[in-house]
């Protein structure tokens, strides 16, 4: 038995197999069963093949000829069956169909063996065969899938590469002496065609197709190598000592030589994909050394638009504390500045178990009509109607941005609107990976701010020790001598201007001696002494001191019924309340509104916050001053330091707290305390003792 003899058997079986493993498996898909078909008949024919070499009767040279006639029939409906056209039969079916008929009666008259007639069996075969491969392309072109116009490149290729070893082979048929390559190469093809039609990630498949394009260049360039060692260069007598040779060879070119493969193989399979994984690795590596937010995100969107795989994309941060998610930065489309996370909570809690791709989620529900599954139905349709709040990117890839704690603290969104699906899950993967770099930046940035503010503390802290040492003291002999000047042992009265310039020096002492407390608040803050207090009772008492000193605006209180007990202290509270007030009665306000609320949902999760807020009829805050409020030293008043509201907010964030900011010039300002409310302890806080009670009754609020 020869070497194409063998080699028709070996191949014949390997075909049948791949139509049987089509054949058992579970779902019977009108492609499968013509794929199938397909890979039986070009079994049988190589079967037929050795059958004729085995047997030489002129049976199975007709049997040959008629499994090829078959070929095209099958591989053209194949073709329309991968890619279905919206009418019922394509035109090039209904040709296949007609031609079928003479091209058997050819293949079975008593001159099939005429050259003429095989020739023209072999232009029907491949003609049929490119013009489905052809139609099929064009098919795929025109979808507006880019899933559906990649699977097709690869079935075209694949079916062309096959198509062509096939050529080689049967050349054989017309009676060409030619090794028989080709059969084996076409089986390997054909089982590339079958992966295609089974797989549905399609980097599978260029992963496979990739490992066994090198793995057949590699074979055929080391079996040459072997060739010309032991065959050409060395007789039977050397035979031994050339096999050696060739082997050291080998060795030495097999690494590099696959490699270099490996590496054409990788640029011609996953051009698009190299494009965003390129991009993605630069924008990690860059994003190693950023420890500035505003930075990261500059990085991020200037390597995915420089990409040009995506038209568009967003990088949304969420509010420290809040629900809301704030634009960073984007490109393309408009995106909004603000994305309500009330509003997208059915987005977000399916972002908690990862990335999301809003194109699939009509067809999951498409899918979930047809099983009638109502739960899935349900969730994906709240989920669809919540990601209108994206705009221009609610058909967009979402990948969520987790922090420490597993938390949505971010959302990427990126979008190409040129066509559909045009993100594989393994560009998913990357733009996931990518947002696990950001989540560390921002982490990052987060314990740089703490590392900063605590040296700063450090620093202020040891100029406020020497405040302490080198300038209290001084203040205290000058307030005494100052004190003994204004008060004369002998009794004399003093001169009007010499009284006048006494009151001075102790009213700067007085002063100078404040700004140095301050700063040694603002340095060393006072964990204070934290318990659950009635939030109500504090805003009632310190209205209270605030009135018996007098005020020349009027205040009015809303308290709220419903207000929950908070975890804080009292008189650091209290500090903060009577300085809010304060500033808005220096703001020349004539009317100031102190309210208490219930927030419910402030952040993410499902805790109860208790706002306290502060808000006065003045001329408001100018957009320039607002964004340096909370700057330690920096203040608008002549005889401020610029103190006050930066030691009130690390107060109440020591509470678990913050203080929020709502101002326009004109319109006045509106300050607001919000802290975590103690649920557990809401139902007795009847029984809490009142923070008031020591001070006599509470007054009516005016």
């Amino acid at each position: 038995m020869d070497l194409r003899t063998r080699t028709s058997l070996f191949c014949g079986a390997l075909a049948l197999a791949i139509a049987g493993s089509f054949l058992l498996r579970g779902r019977r898909r009108r492609a499968d069963l013509f794929f199938a078909a397909f890979a039986a008949d070009i079994g049988l024919w190589y079967i037929a093949q050795w059958l004729y070499h085995f047997m030489q009767a002129d049976v199975w040279v007709r049997f040959t000829a008629i499994l090829a006639v078959l070929l095209p029939q099958l591989a053209v409906n194949l073709f329309e069956a991968i890619v279905p056209r919206l009418e019922r039969r394509s035109t090039l079916v209904r040709v296949a169909g007609v031609l079928l008929v003479p091209m058997l009666v050819l293949v079975l008259s008593p001159q099939h063996r005429h050259g003429l007639v095989r020739g023209a069996v072999m232009l029907y075969v491949f003609g049929l065969f490119a013009a489905g491969l052809y139609s099929l392309a064009v098919r795929g072109e025109r979808s507006q899938s880019r899933a559906t116009q990649r699977r097709v490149r690869f079935l075209v290729f694949t079916g062309a590469s096959a198509a062509l070893f096939s050529l080689a082979d049967f050349l054989w048929f017309i009676g060409a002496p030619l090794p028989p390559v080709g059969a084996v190469l076409a089986i390997v093809f054909l089982f590339m065609l079958s992966e295609s039609m089974i797989r549905e990630r399609l980097v599978d498949l260029y992963d496979i197709l990739g490992q066994l394009v090198v793995s057949t260049a590699l074979a055929f360039c080391l079996a040459g190598i072997f060739y010309v060692f032991v065959v050409l260069v060395g007789g039977f007598s050397t035979m031994y000592l050339n096999a050696i040779l060739a082997s050291i060879v080998i060795l030495v070119l097999f690494e590099p030589l696959r490699d270099k493969v490996e590496q054409y193989i990788h640029r011609a399979f996953f051009l698009e994909r190299v494009d965003l994984e390129r991009a993605v690795l630069n924008a990690r590596r860059q994003l190693v050394h950023v420890l500035q937010v505003s930075e990261m995100v500059q990085v991020v969107m200037t390597e995915l638009e420089a990409s040009r795989r995506a038209t568009g994309a967003a990088l949304y941060l969420r509010d420290p504390i809040g629900q809301d998610f704030e634009l960073g930065l984007s490109f393309g489309p408009p995106a909004p500045p603000r994305i309500d996370g009330s509003v997208a909570r059915p987005l977000l809690d399916r972002l908690e178990k990862g990335p999301l791709v809003i194109e699939e989620l009509a067809d999951d529900i498409l899918e979930h009509r047809k099983l009638r599954n109502t739960t899935a139905l349900e969730a994906d349709e709240r989920v669809l109607a919540a990601a209108e709040v994206l705009a221009a990117f609610k058909d967009s890839v979402v990948t969520p941005i987790r922090g420490e704690n597993k938390g949505v603290i971010g959302l990427l969104l990126v979008v190409d609107d040129r066509v559909r699906d045009a993100f594989s899950p393994d560009d998913v993967a990357l733009l996931d990976a990518l947002c696990v770099q950001i989540a560390v930046v921002v982490e990052n940035s987060k314990q740089y701010r703490r590392l900063q503010e605590r040296d700063r503390l450090a620093a202020l802290g040891q100029m406020a020790a020497g405040l302490a040492h080198e300038v209290k003291n001084p203040l205290g002999a000058i307030k005494g001598a100052a004190q003994l000047l204004g008060d004369p042992e002998d009794g004399t009265e003093l001169e009007p201007n010499a009284r006048e310039f006494i009151g001075i020096i102790l009213e700067e002492v007085d002063r100078l001696d404040r700004v140095v407390g301050s700063v040694l608040d603002y340095a060393r803050p006072s964990k204070g002494n934290p318990g659950v207090i009635d939030a109500n009772a504090v805003v009632t008492r310190t209205l209270q001191v605030l009135r018996t000193e007098g005020d020349a605006a009027s205040m009015d209180v809303d308290l709220a019924d419903d207000v929950p007990a908070v975890r804080a202290d009292a008189e650091q509270l209290r500090q903060v309340l009577i300085n809010l007030v304060l500033n808005a009665q220096d703001s020349g306000a004539s009317r100031i509104w102190v309210s208490t609320a219930l927030r419910d949902r402030l952040g993410l999760s499902d805790a109860k916050w208790v706002e306290i807020s502060v808000k006065d009829n003045g001329p408001g805050i100018s957009p320039e001053v607002l964004s340096n409020l909370f700057v330690p030293f920096f203040t608008t008043k002549d005889r401020g330091t610029g103190l006050g509201l930066a030691i009130s907010q690390r107060m109440v964030e020591e509470m678990g707290g913050r203080i929020e900011v709502n101002s326009q010039p004109g319109q006045g300002a509106n300050f607001t305390v919000v802290l975590p409310a103690q649920l557990p302890a809401r139902a007795g806080r009847k029984e809490l003792p009142s923070i008031s009670s020591a001070s006599g009754p509470e007054p009516k609020p005016a």
